[in-house]
């Protein structure tokens, strides 16, 4: 893994996702003996409406850093299946140049329904990219909407793609993502859309100004770029290095990676205790009366859910 060979790294995050009790376990042993490797990359997180052109920008915005002496890794999740759980998990063939670089790895996972835009597992990705010796690590979520700034939680730079034109596009984004978003750049800049877009950055410009910045020393800036043709996007890793620098120099970078790690403490003790909870054999016999109860009408949801709960608490019989 140190060595940074690629068919491991793939077989590494596949052990990750695995559901099996015994892979977890190993999984996590695997994590603890590459954590003292992890941390030393810069981890940008890539949201964007649909059709903005996520994966056309990443691939561009890739091989400019790799070009610069970068590593990147790209986490790009996919949407699965609400009626059958799989996933399309296509970015590899939309993103040819990039996967077939040897400085670069691109590993698409489905979001397995996980609310957030990312996968659940995207956090323990990221570290074994990192030990792997990927300095860059780019998580393409979903889409864009209100739950997913959950991404911020696990990246040092959140960067949301917007089309040229505002308009609806402006009171339709979710007040959430522009509260947590460290920049916005508008896409497809080029040709007939280039008035489009700078009349785009200035609304977007005027609307962050209505709101308090997440960073008392940092105000989101908007920028316009063409990853079609390449242009803008030097100028967007700029900021970015800027960012980072600033953060580094106030001690903000470090603060903000350790309340990550509580973030990640604390989501993961839900994700333990409600798989327990519905695990649990008292449970699963209460809930088949309470779910005909429910459908009656005899008792109310938020009843039920304290008879379950009371129901969870009691000792189970040995």
């Amino acid at each position: 893994m140190l060595r940074c060979d690629r068919a491991l790294l793939g077989r590494a995050i596949t052990l990750l996702e695995s559901t099996r009790t015994d892979h977890r376990e190993q999984a996590q042993q695997l994590l603890e003996q590459l954590l003292p490797h992890t941390g030393n990359s810069i981890r940008v997180g890539i949201s964007g409406i649909p059709g903005v052109g996520k994966s056309t920008f990443i691939e561009s915005f890739g091989l400019n850093l790799i070009a610069d002496g970068k590593k990147v890794a790209v986490l790009a999740v996919d949407p699965s299946s609400e009626r059958t759980g799989g996933s399309i998990l296509g970015d590899k063939t939309r993103m040819h140049n990039l996967s077939a670089n040897p400085e670069a790895f691109i590993r698409p996972s489905p979001s397995s329904g996980v609310l957030g835009g990312v996968n659940q597992l995207t956090r323990e990705s990221i570290l074994v990219c990192e030990a792997a010796g990927f300095d860059t690590i780019l998580v393409e979520t979903v889409g864009i909407g209100q739950s997913e700034t959950v991404v911020s939680s696990m990246v040092d730079f959140f960067l949301v793609l917007m089309l040229p034109g505002a308009g609806d596009d402006l009171q339709g984004i979710k007040r959430g993502v522009m509260e947590v978003a460290d920049m916005i750049v508008i896409n497809k800049a080029d040709g007939n859309n280039e008035p489009k877009a700078i009349a785009a950055k200035n609304d977007y410009t005027h609307a962050l100004r209505m709101l308090t910045p997440a960073q008392a020393n940092w105000q989101p800036p908007v920028l316009t770029c063409s990853a079609l043709h390449n242009s803008g996007l030097d100028a967007i890793w700029q900021k970015i290095e800027q960012h980072r620098s600033m953060r580094t120099d106030s001690g903000e970078f470090q603060t903000h990676r350790q309340s990550q790690l509580q973030h990640w403490l604390r989501s993961t003790i839900e994700q333990h205790l409600v798989r327990d909870f519905y695990s649990h054999a008292g449970v699963q016999a209460e809930r088949k009366k309470i779910d005909h109860e429910i459908a009656n009408g005899n008792i109310t949801p938020v009843k039920a859910a304290s008879r379950l709960i009371d129901t969870y608490k009691k000792p189970q019989n040995p």
